[in-house]
């Protein structure tokens, strides 16, 4: 039996839980192997986030944790079929990874399907890769993006070529259909050169 194409989650400690999980388990109902890839190869701690009413700020909560099982400086970037950067307080601190942010060139320099949700933006903004692209984000990441060059969009989805992106995870049904679908074309046409 073929192995499923493999689909990279970027995370970090304090990667927003629904953010993390809702593509993880829409990769495997997609028939991919969702790899999770942190600073090191170890066990993360997720949190959650919501602006409760009344707040001026995002309310934070401990959330589940995951494993990663791939660390940045070990990833080959040719043999996922996409990238996706999850949101939450994690893109803070490794967008300054140098192995992940040559990771994320090269998934942009060879038009892979990429996907990002709030924060996540950090990553391929620190990496100059989002120069003249439109890109969501949740509003107070807007800053990121136009800083780095990018076209801020308030939209639940927003698709510029090869790249996917949402404001929170209240817009995963909005977005993820438009990655998967990117992620399918890429996996044929994967099977058409191999053949």
């Amino acid at each position: 039996m073929k192995k499923p194409a493999k689909v990279l989650i970027i995370i970090g400690d304090a990667a927003e839980t629904l953010d993390t999980l809702y593509p993880y388990y829409r990769l495997i109902e997609g028939g991919y192997e969702p790899v999770v890839a942190g600073p090191e190869k170890r066990k993360f701690q997720m949190v959650m986030h919501e602006v409760k009413p009344g707040w001026t700020i995002t309310k934070e909560w401990e959330g589940y944790t995951i494993d990663a099982s791939i660390a940045f400086k070990d990833i080959k970037p040719e043999q996922y079929t996409g990238i996706f950067f999850s949101g939450g307080r994690a893109p803070e601190y490794i967008r300054d990874n140098e192995d992940l942010l040559n990771v994320t060139r090269w998934f942009f320099k060879n038009n892979k399907p990429i996907a990002s949700v709030c924060h996540g933006c950090e990553v391929p903004a620190r990496a100059d890769c989002i120069r003249g692209r439109r890109m969501a984000t949740v509003a107070k990441c807007k800053f990121d993006v136009t800083s780095c060059g990018g076209i801020y969009v308030n939209e639940p989805c927003v698709i510029d070529g090869n790249l996917v992106s949402g404001r929170t995870f209240h817009d995963h049904g909005a977005y993820m259909g438009a990655w998967m679908k990117l992620l399918d074309a890429e996996r044929d046409q994967a099977k058409v050169r191999r053949k």
